[in-house]
């Protein structure tokens, strides 16, 4: 149960003493929430109704798509959704994870509506912020949820149900892309349609139960303790539940939990998985490859059909790789696929920029076995971020903030994560122009930095109760230094 991590060693011990069952209620609950991962994955996808749609600007081999509106369109959601963060993070914390993931779904419905009927780009523009909202408040409140709701021993697979819808968006918007590419409406239905999982969520979460991290946190205790005695199948929940009390009383001591996440106890949580993991999930520059994969295709000498199916292929292939992460990550842990993924798309990145440095850009065709081989050296990369760096990056940082600063540590990912996303999706076109092959080596380097990020500075969380987080820190051979029990002093000093 993710509960508070500022509870006494006595209280953490208490952890062993968790019992669980899965029963039909918890498994509604994590499926609706879970939902809320279909609108960030339709909307990446159905980004490419758009992108399609530009001319090319016949410059260089790499500079056939360097459109400032076209950035602009795909962007503009994320910095909306940045924006959001922090007023969900408000209402996830005075209101409840429900109350956000509704306000989510709403304003997601409403801008994909507007969005249909759109008559000029500004106006796509504008209302893609309504959908940045929507994103910003479900990606604040969902991981949190399912965190909150899953027992430590199914956690990572639990949480990981949120990339795999995401995912599962990413895969269903790119056979509706292809379906309607020939009709002149075929654009804005692909847009309307973005309104059915909003509508599913929406009417889902009004069955939802509150989180009882929240309903405690709230003051609520009685229907706290009868929502954990439902999810977990069992009466026998008093140790839990004690632990959620302690970790309430620590939360509502906290006045100001985001400067609360400056001090000197909490830098381990707020580099690791507030700043560090977020940002280095974008700059894998995987979603540069999902929002313009048609592009690069394209670019690469395909066909705009061939090119389609290439993405769909893509988005595909994550969420198989989500299944792989999903069925072995509390068995394996989080370090395990970050370092072997972080390699393997080190040395794929490469794979590619040394390709197009010898093969490409000199104003003739790709030969189609280069091109077909560089495809699959793609779906090698995709593969190795589905189940790794693309999920993990949620599930990791929703285990590390104990309740008290839960909320406002989930605002700080999903800010940085939609900051980074927003910068590269505005970049990458411009850079591809000018850095060339140059790109993915960059690429390369900073999948080099990330995977030494996690081999030094994060500690194994698999199966470990939140409760028990703020231990890992202590034996970890750096943080050790600022979460030692006795230097509880240092806190004041920022």
């Amino acid at each position: 149960m993710a509960s508070g991590g500022t509870v006494s060693d006595k209280g953490g011990a208490r952890a062993e003493l968790y019992e669980h069952r899965i029963t039909s209620y918890f498994i509604f609950a994590c499926i609706v929430a879970a939902l809320g991962g279909s609108l960030f994955g339709y909307d990446l996808g159905i980004s490419e109704v758009y992108i399609r749609k530009q001319e090319h600007l016949e410059e260089t081999d790499y500079c056939k798509y360097d459109s400032q509106i076209l950035t602009l369109f795909t962007s503009s959601l994320y910095f909306a959704a940045l924006l959001s963060t922090f007023l969900a993070s408000h209402v996830t914390r005075n209101s409840g994870r429900k109350a956000s993931i509704l306000w989510g779904a709403a304003s997601f419905f409403v801008g994909s509506i507007i969005n249909a009927g759109a008559q000029s780009i500004a106006m796509l523009i504008i209302d893609r912020c309504f959908l940045g909202v929507g994103i910003g408040f479900g990606n604040q409140a969902i991981p949190l949820y399912l965190s909150e709701m899953a027992p430590a021993k199914i956690r990572g697979t639990l949480n990981q149900l949120f990339q795999l819808t995401t995912c599962s968006g990413v895969f269903i918007a790119n056979f509706i892309n292809n379906a309607t590419e020939k009709h002149t409406w075929g654009w804005r239905l692909s847009l309307g349609l973005a309104a059915v999982p909003a509508t599913i969520m929406f009417i889902g979460g009004l069955f939802l139960p509150e989180t009882p991290n929240s309903l405690v946190e709230q003051g609520r205790l009685e229907e706290g303790r009868s929502v954990l005695e439902k999810v977990r199948g069992t009466k026998n929940i008093e140790a839990e539940f004690q632990d959620l009390v302690e970790a309430s009383e620590a939360a509502k001591a906290i006045k100001h939990p985001f400067r609360n996440l400056l001090k000197r106890k909490n830098r381990p949580q707020l580099i690791v998985g507030a700043l560090g993991i977020p940002a280095f999930q974008q700059l894998t520059g995987n979603n540069s490859i999902m929002f313009y994969a048609p592009v690069i295709f394209q670019s690469l000498g395909f066909g705009s059909g061939a090119s389609l199916w290439s993405s769909t292929i893509t988005s595909g292939i994550l969420v198989v790789a989500t299944f792989i992460s999903m069925a072995f990550v509390d068995k394996f842990g989080r370090r395990a696929f970050f370092l072997e993924s972080g390699i393997e798309m080190t040395i794929c990145m490469v794979v590619v920029a040394i390709t197009l440095a010898l093969k490409f850009g000199q104003g003739v065709e790709l030969p189609k076995g280069i091109g077909i081989f560089l495809v699959i050296v793609i779906c090698i990369f995709v593969f190795a971020y589905g189940r790794s760096w693309g999920p993990l990056s949620w599930l990791v940082p929703s285990e590390l903030f104990p309740l008290e600063r839960g909320s406002a540590g989930q605002s700080i990912v999903v800010c940085v994560n939609m900051f980074f996303t927003a910068l590269i999706a505005q970049c990458f076109l411009v850079s591809l122009c000018y850095l060339r092959y140059g790109i993915f080596l960059l690429f390369a380097a900073f999948m080099g930095i990330m995977t030494c990020f996690i081999y030094f500075l994060l500690p194994e969380t698999k199966q470990v109760p939140i409760e028990e987080i703020h231990l890992l820190w202590r034996k970890h051979w750096l943080w050790k230094s600022y979460c030692a029990p006795t230097d509880q002093v240092n806190d004041e000093l920022l």
